[in-house]
């Protein structure tokens, strides 16, 4: 792990994802504001808490539009650069759509930071979009008191392959991309508690593009996809729940780990960010007596540039995983299941 004359972790109050506001809080702020235009080209916007806005342009184009932007994750600039422009882009393949180009949003603390810092975290965010296939086209820049970068990111999508996360169905198995604990493993990263195969291990999944996107939305048999980010597995899974009026059940034991992220959280590793989201919706989480406060944190657990979380019927369950597994996600797993009932989840 590279080591930095000026920690970029020590200049935010809050790193990657886990910098998001509560759920519970971002709903009372978004509850006193007035609905705005709301055309019938926007196939999706902020009704069911999804990853991007959709606008229909023709019937066979949509313009897929999100943005994402945090405090570091990472005390390195190139991989801050990387990991942070990676979960923008996420957005546009969590809908099934293909990136065109993005616009880069960067706040530095110019009196702090190196000019050459600040120029490797922009080279981070322009060697992925590289990956991706698109151009940073333009962007906005501040003076700020936090380091802060991430990217607007667009997209096309055909209206016919959109994926929603509200499109699951009863009887739908949950397929989940990438390893959890990412928050956990930033909290031993600045403890120090972090080893160098740690860090790269976190870095490799977090810089990991969620390209199965636009292949898995071309599947009948798929009926709903999120990335999961900043409100951990159970948060975004429960927005798949409220927006498709079902029930999930997850099985603890089939969750993708990264390696040393149970370890981590028995020595009291963690972030506050997971608190905050089970405050937010942990009474719509039943958990198996068996199961400790140890799961209830990785379940939370904020999620930075996470894996895509997949509803699909049981006979479209290979396909999905090997496509996953074409794509380089060897942690790919089936986690649970959707069924009738209560929008909520079960844990077993």
């Amino acid at each position: 792990m590279p080591e930095q004359t000026v920690r970029l972790t020590q200049l935010s109050h809050g790193g990657g994802c886990g910098c998001k506001i509560a759920p519970a809080v971002l709903q009372k702020i978004l509850a006193g504001t007035t609905p705005g235009i709301i055309p019938p080209q926007l196939l999706v916007g902020t009704e069911t808490s999804d990853d991007a806005a959709v606008y229909q342009i023709n019937a066979q184009q949509a313009i897929v539009a999100t943005t994402d932007f945090f405090m570091p994750i990472v005390d390195d600039p190139h991989d801050f650069g990387r990991i942070a422009a990676t979960n923008a882009i996420s957005d546009v393949y969590a809908m099934g759509g293909t990136p065109l180009f993005a616009l880069a949003l960067v706040g530095m603390p110019v009196n702090v930071l190196p000019v050459e810092t600040i120029g490797k975290i922009l080279q981070g965010g322009e060697d992925v979009c590289r990956a991706a296939g698109i151009p940073i086209a333009g962007g906005h820049t501040i003076d700020s008191v936090e380091p802060i970068y991430g990217l607007v990111a667009i997209g096309v999508v055909n209206p016919a392959h959109l994926k929603r996360n509200s499109g699951a169905r009863a009887g739908d198995k949950l397929i989940l991309g990438k390893p959890l604990g990412v928050g956990v493993y930033s909290a031993a990263l600045k403890k120090d508690q972090l080893h160098a195969s740690d860090y790269d291990a976190m870095v490799a999944t977090t810089t990991q593009l969620n390209t199965p996107g636009p292949v898995l939305a071309c599947l009948d048999g798929v009926h709903a996809v999120t990335d999961v980010t900043g409100f951990g597995l159970a948060g975004h899974l429960l927005e798949v729940c409220k927006g498709s009026g079902l029930r999930a059940r997850v099985n603890y034991a089939d969750l993708p780990l990264l390696s040393r992220a149970r370890e981590f959280v028995g020595a009291g590793l963690m972030t506050g960010a997971s608190g905050r989201n089970w405050a937010s919706y942990g009474d719509k989480v039943s958990m198996a007596a068996r199961l400790d406060d140890a799961v209830r944190t990785l379940l939370t657990d904020p999620q930075t540039s996470g894996g895509l979380l997949v509803s699909c019927t049981p006979d479209t369950v290979t396909e999905v995983l090997s496509l996953f597994l074409q794509h380089g996600f060897s942690h790919v797993s089936v986690i649970g299941e959707m069924a009738d009932g209560e929008p909520g989840i079960d844990v077993v």
